[in-house]
């Protein structure tokens, strides 16, 4: 039976949580920035970037359609077995998510999107003031339920490396 995640799925777990860290700290800044030019080349950025994790997401659950994770390692309680589980689902959805409402709020707000300026992102919604303002605070609540969960699953990360006991290897470059 496996016990690793494959290369290809260890690349892209770790360089979405990468760019989804960075997104999470440079939007917090972002938001409270004077309108500027820095501040409007960190929103095209962020954009950019929710473009490219929502693409990277899609990837990586095409990936893990065809490839199955490796078991857990036996022994582990049952509340850690469902709560890997339910903490997995949700980062998921929330990874799907916040890119998604990130783009109807910048549909709604009637901004142009293109992904790095190669081509143009098309609106999934019209403009509209009352959807922006929806838009704008659910991917705000989504943003910090995400941190939340981020943080969780760190701290159950670093026990696991800690403990030894194979559940970080799984997922990390190097055999523990």
């Amino acid at each position: 039976m496996v016990s690793r995640y494959t290369t290809p799925a260890i690349v892209l777990h770790w360089t979405i949580a990468v760019l989804i860290v960075g997104m999470l700290g440079v939007g917090t800044w972002m938001t409270d920035l004077k309108v500027s030019p820095t501040k409007i080349s960190l929103y095209t950025w962020h954009k950019w970037m929710g473009l490219t994790v929502l693409l990277l997401v899609l990837i990586r659950l095409g990936w893990r359609l065809r490839h199955s994770a490796p078991a857990l390692p036996a022994g582990l309680p049952n509340w850690q077995l469902l709560a890997a589980k339910m903490s997995h689902i949700a980062l998921y959805v929330l990874m799907l998510a916040m890119p998604i409402t990130g783009w109807l709020q910048n549909s709604a707000a009637g901004f142009p999107l293109t992904w790095f300026g190669l081509f143009k992102v098309p609106a999934l919604i019209a403009r509209d003031k009352a959807s922006f303002a929806f838009w704008q605070q659910t991917h705000e609540v989504l943003a910090m339920v995400l941190m939340v969960l981020i943080a969780v699953h760190l701290l159950a990360a670093i026990k696991h490396a800690l403990a030894r006991d194979g559940v970080f290897s799984r997922i990390w470059f190097a055999k523990e």
